[in-house]
């Protein structure tokens, strides 16, 4: 197999928490808590599970708009930690990001062309203004819109014509990885389908490679090749999304898979309900994070952490009793 585009390697990111009159370190948020997983080239790697448990935070870690604790980060043979100053914005080319939030990603100052050939004259890559609006236009015509709407500003549009803006910015720099951070959870179904299918139209014609961020288990499957399902701030359970949903090996992933509702009325799906709270990133549980939660856990799921383990199919999964 050729080496992947991304490697991450045992990524940590912990947060300080201040606290007191003269506001010292009281504690830590361990939002990421050792993740590792790879990214081969043209493929999409969904990254799943409830608010809170370090999905986001694991792709702007991965980008260093937020710098780890420790790990490591390789993208395309290089490693990505030890860069700064010009060599981190010429890595960051081909590193781009896809933000939730489309009404708070683009500048409601700036007219949708000026904010697509921004990038251009940041990284030098478009010198003169001609070309530059060409490939603003083309850029617009490829996600769906029209090139006219480049003398138009964002709040002009709609939620989902928006987030076309923004694929759209992220493509300017022609980009092998993009990090999608819950693209679609803003939209309305309807028009979140439509930006799925896009996304896959583009990476079928760019050869893109996607970080799929999501909580929303229906749209990763559609998408994404492989999943890795994460519990406050590890990966509990990463394999082929065909073989994750049909035989998920993990507890929690059983109990995440039961909730999403079935298409067919007739259709039957016993739901697990999980009993308490996640606990506090500050302070998780020692053992395994989840066994104050799960359904079967033993006396060694409190003591020692799982680690994640390859089974059949290169199906990984963190469980003692799986």
């Amino acid at each position: 197999m050729s080496e992947p585009l991304l490697r991450v390697s045992n990524l940590k990111k912990h947060f300080p928490v201040l606290g007191g009159l003269l506001s010292r370190e009281i504690g830590q948020v361990y939002a990421v808590d050792g993740v590792s997983f790879t990214v081969g080239r043209g493929e999409t790697l969904g990254l799943v599970g409830e608010s809170g448990c370090g999905k986001s935070t694991t792709g702007r870690c991965v980008l260093r708009l937020i710098e780890p604790t420790s790990g490591e980060v390789v993208f395309d043979g290089q490693s990505v930690m030890g860069l700064g100053g010009g060599d981190l914005r010429a890595m960051r080319r081909n590193m781009q990001l896809v933000f939730q939030d489309p009404f708070a990603s683009l500048n409601p100052r700036m007219t949708v062309g000026a904010i697509l050939a921004e990038p251009f004259i940041i990284h030098g890559t478009v010198t003169s203004p001609s070309e530059r609006e060409d490939r603003v236009a083309s850029l617009l015509v490829k996600v769906g819109l029209k090139a006219e709407h480049m003398r138009r500003y964002p709040h002009e549009f709609s939620g989902g014509q928006r987030q076309r803006i923004a694929i759209a910015r992220a493509l300017t720099l022609e980009p092998k990885l993009i990090v999608c951070d819950e693209p679609v959870s803003a939209l309305d179904v309807s028009i979140q389908a439509q930006v799925i299918n896009l996304l896959e139209d583009l990476q079928a014609e760019l050869n893109l490679t996607y970080l799929f961020v999501a909580h929303d288990l229906s749209v990763v499957e559609h998408i994404s090749d492989r999943v890795a399902v994460m519990y406050l701030g590890r990966i509990v359970e990463l394999a082929k999304a065909s073989d994750l949903y049909r035989n998920p090996q993990h507890p929690y992933t059983r109990a995440l898979l039961s909730a999403v509702p079935v298409p067919d009325p007739k259709a039957k799906r016993e739901r697990i309900r999980l009993k308490g709270d996640v606990p506090s990133p500050m302070n998780p549980p020692k053992g395994c994070h989840f066994h104050t939660r799960c359904p079967i856990a033993e006396e060694r799921c409190k003591q020692t952490s799982p680690e994640l383990r390859e089974g059949s199919n290169g199906h990984f999964v963190a469980c003692h009793l799986a």
